[in-house]
This record gives structure tokens, sequence and C-alpha cells, in this order.
């Protein structure tokens, strides 16, 4: 007896465990910058060091390390270059989480003591997700990996502002920015969340001077009045025509305001007459700079009242509103307060609302940067796949504005920025100066502000291969071949990571950039803690496994759809990994005396069926390989699934069982044993970039198996393998085998029931196919036996079906009871019947189409349409019943 080298049932957690471990310690991932040959090389997007594992994290790195294995064993040279992000805000807002329950505030703690604390945290659980990378399976670099606050990188990221300062790319000037009162500190545009909000329009009189007239101006935001320095209306509206040359007066302050013309105003917006606050709009600050207006701010960093708001100073800016439109009732000059929904910004971090607010901070022009990054992805330089999204990429491109990067808070890249202390003069330079150059003062202070985190990330795919200095791994593996992420980074980082490479390498970070899309839940629904809809990634690796987990979302990974995940679409994909298990279980059960061989083309040895599934993997060979270069994970995933589980295992395995059995002698046998693993170790090779730990697990225990599979040559296709004659033949095989399938299922003929097979076909060629396989098809559709003939008397009282040019006929007399299956059938029909006439009664029902959820009504639809379906069945079945019953 042969040793069974596999256990009796996979279990998933041992295995990937010891693998993972295996290929870190023997270091298989490591690349090579010294080596010849072809490259290949990717930058993880490197996930926020506070963050945790979620399925978003799992998708991109499962299609990340799928191609990064393929290419691998494809022969290249592979670079997967891993890493984290210091996340500047996020972990900042953590750390200072763990201060607050030991009663310290970071301020009176100090900056550098604080620091301190942010890097013990960052030793202790700054490795958590990374641990969680690998325990999926990535196939990273591992001795390669970064943090975007190491050494070189916070080299790179001096280099980078003091250069773009020098080119005049970097400025310092009073800007309106998104003000996070919360996290205290400013925002990029594309950092603050836009989210509809039910608040109010306020109809406010201003009062005009020397007159017992006013003006009135409508506003969402009536505490930001204290800072208005002008009204302005639409020089075409005729309304407000007598208004030139006259000044309103600002309630409670009792500043005098401007009334200015400007076409931006929206003559239909409230009562066309608008405030403007130069200090806490955006709009305005741009209005006001146009008409040479103060801008007076009147809030502080956390969101109070400050000197400049008279009365109201100290207030919270929302108790502020509140206590002001109180005063401005009470003195008769607050006209009417409307219901009004409108788009308000809130912090990606805290989800605080974002106030917009007047400040000194570090901008870059980026207009000049993008004109470059666009121009590479018009002329082919960089593709975006799916090519939809290049038009994002260009609206976004064209359309944009200067980037806010400096942040408010300690954790992060200190701005290389000095200020004498003595006459104002701001230094930029690489090293922290000694005197001012402008005075010879040596009373010099760095800049608190840190960089956004944004920029650092921007600089990933050179930094984190030694840039600036020219090292042999940005010879080797720069510029990056793909990029693989979500689209909600498009703008985030690709474009930002665009415009930096170009800058500083002179040229494309990466040459394909692969847009995954969003993961949702089953019924298409975003995941949201609120909604309960979340999927975890950690449990479902516990529950299922790795492999099932990676296989499940390649499969459903369809360019351009997102994707609706289930608990049973990953169950269903572990029972595949299962499958896997135990035909390479039963493959392995089988091998007493195997000898190696090797196999030549169209030997005379080969079975039928060896010839059939030698020549259908050539097929999926190259199928696969295009697929993945196209970067088609789900078609490829999908190929492999049909392939494994149904062309080899229902098929072919079912087919050389007699001969494994040793019924046709050892000669045959050991030739299928020499066929069977050739095309399971192909297959393995094929399923390991999608499912790496079955197919490591198994390839070891399979016979003249070397070293790891993720090393192992690629198949590749041989043409001398293919024979379309044979697939055509076994085409007609299988589909005479499932008609036989149907019959039995639909006549309820019982499993081990093995009936008579008469086929007819007034094809000749059609009954020699048939008749040389007639073994195949007795032991696939469970006969007694076959008869196969030109032509002939159709047989009395049998159940018949049609495939192609050949009639497919059962006899069932005497093997089924006519009149007890005609009695089941009537009493499954009555019952679906009732059920069917209550499915369409509700949908006739206009108040529950028209209340219901759609998805609801949707469930009621296709349940009316299974149930009238399987009508039509029973009632073809109980008219051949009846019809055989005659004869």
């Amino acid at each position: 007896m042969t040793k069974i080298l596999l256990h009796k049932a996979y279990e998933p957690h041992e295995v990937e465990e010891r693998w993972r471990h295996f290929w870190e310690e023997k270091q298989i991932f490591g690349a090579d910058a010294e080596k010849r040959g072809r490259t290949f090389s990717v930058v993880i997007p490197p996930p926020n060091v506070t963050g945790s594992l979620h399925m978003g994290h799992a998708l991109n790195i499962t299609l990340q390390d799928i191609i990064c294995r393929f290419k691998r064993m494809l022969g290249y040279n592979v670079l997967w270059v891993p890493g984290t992000d210091h996340a500047g805000i996020a972990t900042q807002n953590v750390v200072e989480k763990q201060l607050a329950q030991e009663n310290i505030d970071r301020h009176r703690l100090g900056r550098d003591e604080f620091i301190k604390r942010v890097w013990q945290w960052k030793e202790k659980y700054g490795g958590i997700i990374i641990e969680q990378l690998k325990n999926l399976g990535a196939s990273c670099d591992w001795g390669r990996e970064r943090f975007t606050m190491d050494e070189g990188l916070s080299q790179a990221i001096k280099e980078v502002f003091v250069k773009l300062y020098k080119e005049g790319l970097i400025y310092r000037g009073d800007y309106i920015i998104n003000w996070c009162p919360r996290c205290r500190t400013a925002l990029a545009d594309l950092e603050v969340e836009h989210r509809t909000h039910d608040g109010f329009l306020y109809y406010i009189h201003y009062p005009l001077e020397e007159s017992d007239e006013f003006v009135t101006v409508a506003t969402t935001r009536p505490e930001t009045m204290l800072g208005d320095t002008a009204v302005a209306v639409n020089p075409s509206d005729t309304r407000y025509q007598n208004l030139k040359g006259r000044t309103a007066i600002l309630p409670f302050i009792n500043r005098r305001l401007s009334i200015i013309f400007d076409d931006y105003v929206d003559m239909e917006f409230g009562t066309g007459a608008l405030k403007i606050t130069p200090a806490h709009d955006l709009n305005d600050f741009e209005i006001g700079r146009s008409q040479n207006l103060e801008a007076v701010k009147v809030m502080d960093d956390e969101g109070r009242m400050n000197e400049l708001a008279g009365s109201y100073q100290g207030l919270d800016r929302f108790e502020c509103r509140q206590k002001i439109v109180e005063d401005l009732k009470n003195n008769g000059l607050l006209e009417k307060i409307e219901p009004y929904s409108h788009s308000v910004g809130h912090c990606y971090r805290c989800e605080t609302m974002v106030e917009p607010m007047l400040s000194k901070q570090w901008f870059v022009n980026v207009k000049p940067l993008a004109k470059p990054a666009i121009k590479a992805v018009k002329m082919g330089n960089t593709r975006i796949i799916p090519k939809g999204w290049e038009k994002t990429y260009f609206e976004w491109m064209y359309n944009i504005k200067d980037w806010c990067i400096s942040r408010q808070i300690w954790w992060g890249h200190r701005i290389p920025a000095w200020y004498c202390n003595s006459c104002g003069e701001a230094i930029v330079d690489l090293e922290e100066p000694t005197i001012c150059p402008n005075c010879e003062r040596s009373d010099l202070s760095q800049d608190a502000d840190v960089l956004d985190t944004w920029l650092s990330s921007a600089l990933w795919p050179f930094s984190t291969m030694g840039w600036p200095e020219q090292t042999q791994d940005l010879k080797r593996f720069y510029p990056t071949s793909v990029l693989i992420t979500g689209f909600d980074i498009l703008f985030f980082w690709v474009a930002r990571m665009m415009m930096m490479g170009l800058h500083f390498m002179r040229k494309v970070p990466f040459k394909d950039v692969y847009i995954h899309a969003l993961i949702r839940d089953v019924q298409g629904r975003k995941m949201s803690k609120s909604l309960g809809n979340v999927i975890d990634p950690l449990e479902v690796t516990k529950s299922y496994g790795a492999d099932a987990l990676r296989f499940t979302l390649a499969a459903l990974a369809v360019q351009g759809r997102d994707i609706r995940l289930s608990y049973e679409r990953i169950e269903g994909y572990r029972h595949f990994v299962n499958k896997i298990w135990n035909a390479a279980r039963f493959t392995l059960m089988n091998l007493e005396e195997y000898k190696p061989q090797k196999l030549e083309p169209h030997n005379h040895v080969l079975t039928f069926a060896d010839r059939w599934i030698l020549s259908r993997l050539q097929q999926v060979i190259m199928d696969i390989t295009n697929h993945l270069d196209s970067y088609n994970f789900s078609q490829a995933a999908n190929l492999l699934y049909q392939f494994m589980w149904h062309e080899f295992c229902d098929w072919y395995l079912e087919m050389i069982k007699p001969t494994l059995y040793g019924k046709h002698g050892k000669e045959k046998r050991r030739v299928v044993q020499n066929v069977v693993i050739q095309v399971l170790g192909a297959l393995l090779q094929l399923l390991h970039p999608f499912i790496p730990f079955v197919t490591e697990e198994i390839w070891q225990k399979l016979p003249g198996a070397k070293g790891s599979i993720a090393t192992s040559p690629y198949p590749k296709r041989n043409p001398l393998w293919e024979d379309k004659v044979v697939e055509e033949d076994m085409n007609l095989i299988t589909g005479v085998v499932v008609g036989i399938r149907n019959i039995r299922s639909e006549m309820n003929v019982p499993p081990g029931t093995l009936p008579m097979g008469i086929l007819f076909s007034k094809n000749s060629k059609s009954c020699e196919i048939l008749q040389n396989n007639r073994d195949h098809i007795i032991n696939l559709a469970r006969l007694s036996d076959l008869m196969v003939n030109l032509d002939g008397s159709r047989p009395k009282g049998a159940a018949s079906s049609v495939f192609g040019d050949v009639e497919i006929y059962l006899p069932l007399k005497g093997i089924i009871r006519f009149d007890e299956e005609e009695r089941r059938l009537n009493k499954e029909m009555e019952k679906l019947n009732k059920q069917h006439t209550l499915v369409v009664k509700k949908l006739a029902n206009k108040d529950f189409v028209n209340r219901a959820p759609k998805e609801v009504v949707e469930k009621e639809r296709v349940k009316a349409q299974t149930f009238s379906e399987k009508l039509r069945k029973l009632r073809s079945n109980l008219e051949r019943i009846q019809e055989m019953k005659q004869g």
C-alpha cells in the first residue's frame, strides 16, 4: 500500500503558518539588483501604521501578490517593496488618546517627549498590519520594508521640499484652507469629505448708513458675519442699482461695509445680496483679494470666537450661531429662517465639521507639475486600466488647485524652514542654519508645522529604492511595472506620484496603473459598521483560510465592476480548495509502482482521456497567461475553477479511475500515473499565484518536486500536445453523458440503478466516436450497457433526449414505477402551484411593488420565475411518464 501523504481533510491554519515562515526564512521573495535579466517591480500602497487589515487591503494585496508570484514564476527578477505610512493625523490622534488615559496633555508633555512616545507606540503596534499582510500570503521582499518616517525617506522629503522651494514651486502664503478644529490642523481639499447637511438659511437685515433702509443677506453660517467686510451684489441685478456708492453697517460690530458689485454673485441665491467674509470663505477670499478688502479672522484654532468677535468672544462657533440668531431676532434684524440642504465638509479622520479659515500655510504650485503628468498618460507612457478611469484622472488634473502641504501637528516630517526672530527672514535648507544670512544673528526657530503625509507618499516609488542616492535598486527597478490601487486614492496618491516621479526622476513612476473596484455587500451596499454588513478579512481567514478568501476576491474582481461579497461565496471557494486537496490526495494514493517517464506528444500508449486533458491544458495555460498579462484576474480565476473542478476532477479523474485501479494493465497505468502527475503539477503552478498555501503544501508531496513552488517555472504552452480532434470528440462524449445524467435526474432514477443506454445517430463518425469510447460513457453515466447504432427502432417505455445529431434513450420500464412517479410529480406540482400563485398575487399588488424595497421585489420576481420554470419541467416530465406508460 502507498503511504497516504496528505491528511484526509485540509486544515489551512497549520499549513498557512508553516509555509509563511518557510518563505520568509528562506528569503524566497528577495529581489537581486545585481542579477541580470527581466525585472518586474511593484511598490505596495503603504497602509497606515495605525491600521488593521480590512477587506479593501485584502483585495489590493491579493491582486498584487497574484501578479508578483506569476511574474516570479515566469523568471522575472521581482521586487515588491512593502512598507507603512506614518499617517500623521491618525497616529497623533491614537497616541493623544493613549496619553489622555494617563491624564497627560501633549502640550504639557512637550514636542520632543511626545514624538518619543509616538515612536514607542510605533515600535510596539506599528508592525501589526505587516504581520496581517504576511498571513494573507503577500510575497513581498520583507528585507526591504520601508516606513515613511525612516531615515532614508526623511532625507528624501527634505530634498524634495528644498528643491521645489528653490524652483519657486513651494511657497508660503495666506489662503483659505480647510481647518479641523478637533485635530487643529489644515486639511487638503482631498482630505475633506463632503456630506449633505440639513441646515438653515438665515435672512439678515444689514442697516444702510445714514438711513432707515437695509439690505437683506442670506447665509447658512450667521456666526461668520462678525468677520464681514463687504456686501456684494451682481452688477446686472436691477434690484440693487440704487446701492452704488452706499455703505452698510455690520450689526453688533458696527463695522462699515462697502457695497461692491461682482459677477460672481448668484442673483437666484437667497436675496441676491451676499455677505463677504474674506477670512472664512474661499470664494469670499477671492472676491476680497480682487476688491482689496480687509480679511478679519474671528475664530481661533479650536473653532471659538476670538477677540475680534466682540461680545461673542470665547463662544464655540455653534454656540455663537445660536446666540447671534437670538440677538438678531431681539433686535428685529432677522427676517426669516428657511430649511436648507447643502454640502458641508467634514474631516476625513475625526468627522468634525471643517471650518474654512484664513491661514498662513505652505503650498505646492502643482499646475506646472500636472502638465507632464497629463501628457504621460495621453502619450501612453503610463496606462490607466480600466481605461474609463483616464477621464476622471484628466478632469482632476486639468482643474487641479495648489496643494496645501503644511499640517499643524507634531508627528510627521518637520518642515525644513527656519525664521529669524530678529528680522523675520525665512531660511529653507537641508541642514539647520546657525545664523541668519540677512542680519547675521543666530536667534532662529524652526517652523512648527509638519508636512502632509501624502507628500512623503508621493515619493514612494523612488524614495523606497534609495533616492536621492543613485542606488542600484533605482537603476534596475525604477520605473516600477504596475501600481495596483483603489479608485478612492486616484487623486490622493496616484496623480501625485506621477507628478513627483516625472519631476525628480524624469520618468513615470509606473508603466501601468490598475484600478480595482470597491467591495460591497451582497445587496450592493457599501460596507459600514452602522449597517452591520462589514466582512472582516481576519475573521474570514480564521474560519475559511487565506486561500479561500484570496480566490474569492480574485474570482469576483471583474474590471470596472464593484465586488459583491458574502460569506456564502467565500464558503463556496473554500469547497474549491477542498476539491483541489481531495483530487491531489486521490492522485497520490494511486501511485503504487509509479515510475517517472518522459511523455511524448501523440504517443500511441496515451489514452483518449490523456490526450484530451493534455490538449486542454495547453489552451488553459495560454488563456491564463493572457488574462494575467491583461490584469483580468476574474477571468483567470474562473477559468482555473472550471478547468480544475470540472474538466480535471469531474471528467478526467473519473475517466482514468479504471486504469489507475489496474483494469487495463500495468503499462497503461504507469502512463496514466505520469500524465495525472504532470497535469496536477501544472495545475498547482497555475493556481499558485491565487492560492499559494495549499498549492505549496501539495507541491511538496509530488514525486520529483524540487524547491518551493513559488520559484518553479510557470507552465508554458506546448502546441505539440494540442489535439483539436480529440477535444471535439470529448465534447460529443460529455454532451451525451450529460444528456443521460439529466434523464436520470428528471426521471428520479436511483443513483445505484444502472439502466441500459441506447444511442442513435445517422452520422457514422459520431457513432464511431461513441462506440470507441463506450466504456467511458458507461462509467461516467452509470449504465449497465450501451448500444450505439446508425439507425433502428426506438425503444418503447424509454425516456429520451437529444445532443447534436445523437438521439439518447434510456429504457426505464421495470426500473421506475410509472404510477408512483406520476403520483409524485402531481403532488409536487400541486405544492409548487400554490407557492407560485402566492408569489404572483404578491407581485400583482401595486402597494407591495411600489412600497417594498427594490431588492425585495426583485427577489419575489426571481421566485416567480423559478417556480414557473420548475413547473414547466415537472409538466414535461409528467408527459414523458405518461407516454412511457402508453408505450
